[in-house]
Parts: C-alpha cells; sequence; structure tokens
C-alpha cells in the first residue's frame, strides 16, 4: 500500500513553524516526511529559506515516531560529500535511526552561491556520483582517503553513527540517472509521475526498492483563494526541470513565471477543499508505481488547516483509495 508524507517547506515557513508542522504531521497520521534543503526561496513571495540540517536536529528532537528525509540535498557544491556524509550519520542518532538522507545533482539556484560555477547535467552527475560514493564508504565508520575526477578525501572518519546506515535516497529526472540511483541508491525520488523513469529504475536494479514522489497541492475551504495562493506561490514549477535547474535567483524565477495564469497552475497544482480533486491527482503516481508519495501544502500560514483537514479527510481518501 503507499505510503503518504508531509512536506516540510523551507523556502515558505519560518524556521521555528517548520518543526511544530513537522510534529502536527506526526499527529495527524502522515506516514513519513521530507524537507526541502534550500539556500534561496524560488520566488521572492515565499519569503524564507532556513537551514535545513538545523531544522532537522530539531525535528529529531520534537518528533518521535515520523521518518524524515531530505528531498533533496546536493552534495557537490555548497556541502562537501564528507560534510554531508557527517551531518546526515548526526540526524540519524539523533532521530534514531528514522533518517533517509535523499541526494540530488542540485540547482543553480542554491549552489552558484559559493562562486564554483555551474557545469553541465553531465559534469554534475558526474560529481553526484563521485560524492555518493564518498558518503557510502564514510558510513561504514572507515577511514576514508578518496581522490577522484572532482572531490579529494584526506583521512576522514566519522564517529558518531546510528546502528545502520542511514539510507540514501537519489533523486531522478531521466534514463542515466535513473540507472544511478538503482545502482548506488536505497531509494528512487522524483516530483512528476513518469512512469517511463520507474521503469527504467526498476530495469536497472531498482524494482524492489522505494520510490518517492511528491504532489504539490492548494487546499483551501475557498477554491478561489487557493488558486490565486497557487498562482502566487508555486508558478515558478511550471516551466519544468530543464529551467527549474538552471536559473540563479528568485527574481529569475519571478520573470520567467510572471505570465503563468491561475487556470494555468491549476493544471498542475489540485486547488481547493474536494478531496476528489487530489486522490485523482495523487492516484498519477500510484499508477506509475511509486511507493511512497509526500504531499506539499502550498502557503504556509495554511499549514494548520491542511494538516486537521488531511487527518480527517484526506487521509482517509487516500488510503480507501489504495
Amino acid at each position: 500500500m503507499t505510503q503518504y508524507g508531509y512536506t516540510a517547506v523551507c523556502e515558505q515557513t519560518p524556521v521555528r513553524q517548520l518543526v511544530t508542522d513537522l510534529q502536527a504531521a506526526e499527529q495527524a497520521g502522515f506516514d513519513f516526511s521530507v524537507m526541502s534543503d534550500h539556500y534561496f526561496p524560488w520566488l521572492e513571495d515565499q519569503g524564507h529559506s532556513g537551514y535545513a540540517w538545523a531544522v532537522l536536529g530539531a525535528a529529531a528532537q520534537a518528533t518521535h515516531r515520523l521518518p524524515l528525509m531530505t528531498m533533496v540535498t546536493c552534495p557537490t557544491f555548497r556541502y562537501h560529500p564528507a560534510v554531508v556524509a557527517q551531518k546526515a550519520a548526526t540526524v540519524g542518532v539523533l532521530s534514531g535511526g528514522r533518517f533517509t538522507l535523499g541526494l540530488g545533482a542540485g540547482e543553480n539556484l542554491n549552489e552558484h552561491v559559493v562562486g564554483g560555477g555551474w557545469p553541465s547535467p553531465r559534469v554534475r552527475h558526474e560529481r553526484l556520483g563521485e560524492a555518493i560514493r564518498i558518503i557510502r564508504h564514510l558510513f561504514t565508520g572507515e577511514y576514508v582517503s578518496f581522490s577522484g575526477r572532482h572531490f579529494e578525501v584526506e583521512r576522514a572518519r566519522l564517529y558518531d553513527l546510528p546502528d545502520t546506515p542511514v539510507p540514501i535516497g537519489i533523486a531522478a529526472s531521466g534514463t542515466e540517472s535513473a540507472q544511478l540511483a538503482a545502482d548506488q541508491g536505497d531509494s528512487l525520488i522524483a516530483t512528476g509521475p513518469d512512469a517511463s523513469l520507474i521503469e527504467d529504475f526498476n530495469q536497472a536494479g531498482g524494482e524492489a526498492k522505494p520510490k518517492y514522489g511528491q504532489l504539490a497541492i492548494c487546499y483551501d475551504p475557498d477554491e478561489n483563494a487557493a488558486r490565486a495562493r497557487a498562482r502566487r506561490l508555486w508558478r515558478w514549477a511550471l516551466p519544468g526541470w530543464p529551467v527549474m535547474s538552471e536559473l540563479p535567483e528568485p527574481r529569475s524565477f519571478d520573470a520567467a513565471s510572471s505570465h503563468i495564469r491561475e487556470e494555468d497552475i491549476a493544471q498542475l497544482v489540485p486547488c481547493g477543499p474536494d478531496p476528489a480533486l487530489h486522490v485523482e491527482a495523487a492516484r498519477k503516481f500510484t499508477d506509475a508505481g511509486f511507493t511512497h508519495l509526500a504531499l506539499l501544502q502550498v502557503g504556509a500560514e495554511q499549514q494548520g488547516q491542511f494538516t486537521a483537514w488531511a487527518q480527517d479527510t484526506l487521509l482517509p481518501a487516500l488510503r480507501d483509495n489504495g
């Protein structure tokens, strides 16, 4: 049966609220949670971008059963992979083994800030592959030295490790990255209901591994209010990954999405109070073969009403529909 998760969105939510939102999600009965890891918000109107790893440490203490996960961390520019391994292991310990490290090749939006430039997708995937190997080796607790095309590690070792190694999920958007996820990851992460991506992952050896998707929704008792909010805060997503991965600043996303209308974004983000609309959108993921689906409520101020509605209405409807 599909598991349904809660998304803590650092780009739209004050940092203290992220922790209380995760507590509420646990109480509402979500099966797991994921958290974005950004330096910038996508749009200026979103207005936040706290440090995800500090929030994860707080959430590990403030929750008790809810699995935690990054969706996703880029371990190749802002963060060196040896540092990502240390952070992930620490959260794994603090959470009592409830943490999964979601990794991806990143976006220019967040990674350009350290002044290293933004290379081609081929180079980004090479860097990601090296980073995963470094992180895996450090999770063994052994001394690690590594000399690759993109990274150097000299006699690194982690001393605080959870009882079992932190699982690694890998974000994929095409055949090459799906194969990387199957070869080096414990699960697949994707943002759209792409059945061909699942097929590529399965054929590369990932058939028995979890597949995580993410669905942005905009619940509000007033459908018109939901559509307006989705357009204001989530229009950046409509141009798709080729644009999302390349633009460098929130104002770039503002400019690239300024022409998008409410009716356009409503095709991507189900809006309003009708659970059938959201169940239909979720079914596209389950039909494609996703085993886990993280729900993302657009709008920080609406998280409380969303989790209450999810507990009473949406989660039962989703589970009744498989």
